[in-house]
């Protein structure tokens, strides 16, 4: 059975899923979406379709498919209805649950509908925008509104804001709430200031920027949840056996979710979705979310990354299966980086925090290879670690020992030995590996000096890497250098033992 609006009704494992209300084909369409992605699908559109099952929201979601790769038609055959698959640990409990969302009324295309999107946007139902490009889409190129379509999602959006405002003569209530979810900070004041410029190159009228500028909330939003999307084959299957429908939509998701949107009273209002799940924040400053994110859950990642790998661990779930390596990303988050985040931080609040990556961390349904996390490994270690471990040592004045063992398995892995075809390689006990840094070329000198003596004072003392020069914090040469000779000794598994009986024996 193919999963349809006509079939919902013959959908019997009750309890295995959860069936949308009938009425859902009924409510208004509301949100202007940019994107097909799984992670709105997985994010945005659940909360919105939990809103409406609760009858808080009421309204959907139409879909802008932007890009030519793909197509509309499992959407359509499915009448936009999905599964979502979550899986993971909440509060150290088991949670499975199958939602069946029915938040998207119609997907379109903006090479072939563009006149389709262009009329929603003069629906006074609409309300809200919400995209997902990726990092690339929120950039500024010569564009032009009277493209069919315009070429970028800045020009697109500023198209349906320039429809909008034509068709109810600038009425000041007709203005939109904009929520670009792309993982860059202050996606919706960079997001603005773009609009703004392409309605400058486009020579469009003074009253519409005013219009523009007064009318329009763009909020700056941080999203949060692992969404891998469609399982292989053969647990899809099992899946599919399971619920008694055929979804080419279905997509796994992990508990764990976040949508924190900065905004204030209108915001509020007009995001009443808001009210029906505790994922979804609201809330004036919403920079505690991103440094939480960023430090306890990828600078986490970013400095366990390369250690786990050494150690021959695949994925984050097996090291949080080994006693040691789970030991040492514990500690690592719980008592070098939670004190040590550069911004205001409750302590209470940062332990909650570590604790729910910690669940996620263990989620045995997803599969988070090592050797991905190290991708730009080095600009990482920059942006997340760096300014942890400069307030780590102006608050303790020693050596945070899990970060220094962090950077020494960066430094060995980063430790080129192969360049064939422009790529770059390292060998670890025997094992090949690719090594995707900007910085690896760096890297591949270096190896070539006959003397490496002086390999991890170099690397240290380089502010063009790191901004600023780690050597000169006392102790933290030595204390790499240290465990980078043992690491070439493949004594990992001892470094991490000896760092548990420390921490035991100091507990």
């Amino acid at each position: 059975m193919i999963l349809n609006a006509e079939n919902l009704k013959n959908i019997t494992n009750a309890g295995q899923v959860e069936v949308p209300l009938p009425s859902f084909a009924q409510l208004p369409e509301k949100v202007l979406q940019f994107g097909t992605g799984v992670l709105l699908r997985g994010l945005p559109d659940y909360f919105i379709h939990k809103a409406n099952q609760t009858g808080i929201f009421n309204g959907r979601v139409v879909v802008v498919k932007s890009t030519d790769q793909g197509d509309t038609i499992s959407f359509a055959k499915q009448d936009n209805l999905y599964t979502l698959c979550v899986r993971g640990i909440e509060a150290g409990e088991k949670v499975e649950e199958n939602i069946l969302c029915s938040a998207i009324s119609r997907v379109l295309s903006a090479t072939s509908q563009w006149a389709q999107i262009l009329e929603f946007a003069a629906d006074p139902e609409l309300t809200v925008v919400v995209s997902n490009t990726t990092e690339v889409g929120i950039q500024l190129v010569e564009d032009s509104i009277q493209a069919q379509p315009p070429i970028s999602f800045p020009g697109k959006l500023l198209a349906v804001l320039w429809a909008r405002y034509q068709a109810f003569a600038g009425d000041s209530t007709k203005g939109l709430v904009i929520l670009p979810t792309e993982l860059i900070p202050d996606n919706g004041i960079r997001l603005r200031e773009i609009i703004w410029q392409l309605a400058s190159q486009n020579q469009l009228d003074a009253h519409f920027k005013q219009w523009l500028t007064e009318n329009n909330i763009f909020c700056n939003t941080l999203v949060d949840r692992i969404v891998p999307g469609k399982p292989e084959a053969m647990a899809l299957t099992t899946l599919q056996q399971e619920l008694g429908y055929q979804d080419d939509l279905l997509a796994i998701a992990e508990v764990y979710r976040l949508w924190a949107i900065e905004g204030e009273k209108r915001v509020q209002q007009v995001l009443s979705f808001a009210q029906a799940d505790a994922g979804v924040v609201i809330a004036p400053d919403i920079h505690i979310f991103r440094e939480l994110k960023l430090r306890l859950l990828n600078g986490t990642h970013t400095l366990s990354c390369g250690v786990a790998f050494l150690a021959g661990l695949q994925t984050v779930k097996q090291a949080m299966e080994n006693e040691l390596m789970a030991d040492f990303i514990c500690k690592l988050m719980q008592e070098e980086i939670a004190p040590a985040i550069p911004y205001p931080v409750e302590p209470a609040v940062a332990l909650d925090f570590s604790q729910k990556v910690l669940d996620r961390f263990r989620n045995p349904h997803l599969e988070h290879q090592w050797l991905s996390i190290t991708l730009n490994y080095t600009s990482k270690l920059k942006m997340r670690v760096v300014p942890v471990l400069l307030r780590y040592y102006e608050l303790f004045h020693h050596v945070p020992e899990n970060m220094a063992l962090g950077f020494a398995a960066y430094l060995q892995f980063m430790q080129v030995k192969e360049k064939e075809n422009n790529k770059y390689y390292g060998v670890f006990s025997g094992n090949r590996y690719v090594i995707n840094d900007d910085t690896a070329p760096l890297y591949y000198e270096l190896s070539q000096q006959a003397d490496s003596e002086n390999f991890v004072l170099t690397v240290l003392q380089n502010q063009e890497l790191w901004g600023v020069n780690l050597a000169a914090l006392p102790g933290f040469t030595a204390s790499v250098q240290n465990y980078l000779t043992r690491l070439q000794e493949n004594d990992i598994e001892n470094i991490l033992r000896e760092m548990n009986l420390a921490r035991v024996k100091t507990s």
